[in-house]
């Protein structure tokens, strides 16, 4: 199934093979490079994905196998063969499949690995080096908010609908002193409250 590229022109991937095929470290690694720096052969992303140029490659293959990369431009020479990502950026949702469900799962699973360290290395590393603007508007927030599926779900398309002009306005349209900032956004259900008519279970001994 070709995934889809929607108004803000991130692919939406909803086929559990496409999921699965990008739950993988060097694949991951691969469509963030592109999406983020722009088109590259296989040579110039291995440093980057941590893989030879050869495994790269063969990964890039695999990746266009499920229209998530393509040929960036045509040329006479397949060793100078150049890659853009397909999209901006990625989204990804699963159905009420079983098989749908576990491919999110390793995805998202996958991300989560990704990134996990990615707060830690901006505060030790970027943090220390931005001017006073910058550092005031940069860092984290953890809310808790008690809302239904429903609430949950206006409130991230809210987010969406706020982002939108900036996600789509053209380069020549963004300030001077303008830079790339990542918004991390960890949305994280918690478990259900146990049912207060339920008696706690307790452990020990019995008579």
């Amino acid at each position: 199934m070709e995934p889809s590229i929607n108004e803000l022109g991130d692919i939406e991937i909803t086929d559990p093979r496409t999921m699965r095929a990008l739950a993988h470290p060097v694949r991951l690694a691969i469509l963030e490079r592109l999406q983020r720096h722009g088109p590259a052969t296989a040579t110039e992303l291995a440093p980057d994905v941590g893989a030879t140029p050869t495994v790269t490659s063969w990964h890039l293959r695999h990746l266009a196998g499920f229209g998530l990369v393509r040929d960036a431009e045509p040329g006479p020479d397949r060793r100078r063969r150049r890659w853009e990502a397909v999209g901006t950026g990625m989204r990804f949702e699963p159905s009420a499949d079983p098989e749908s469900g576990d491919a999110a799962h390793a995805l998202a699973q996958q991300m989560f690995l990704r990134y996990a360290d990615l707060p830690a290395r901006w505060i030790t590393e970027v943090e220390p080096g931005l001017d006073p603007a910058w550092r005031r508007l940069g860092g984290l927030a953890n809310t808790g908010v008690t809302v239904s599926a429903d609430e949950l779900a206006a409130i991230l398309d809210g987010i969406e609908r706020l982002l939108a002009p900036y996600l789509t306005r053209d380069a020549a349209d963004r300030p001077a002193d303008s830079r790339r900032v990542r918004l991390m956004r960890y949305v994280l259900p918690e478990a259900a409250a146990p049912d207060p008519e339920t008696p706690a279970h307790r452990e020990g001994p019995t008579a």
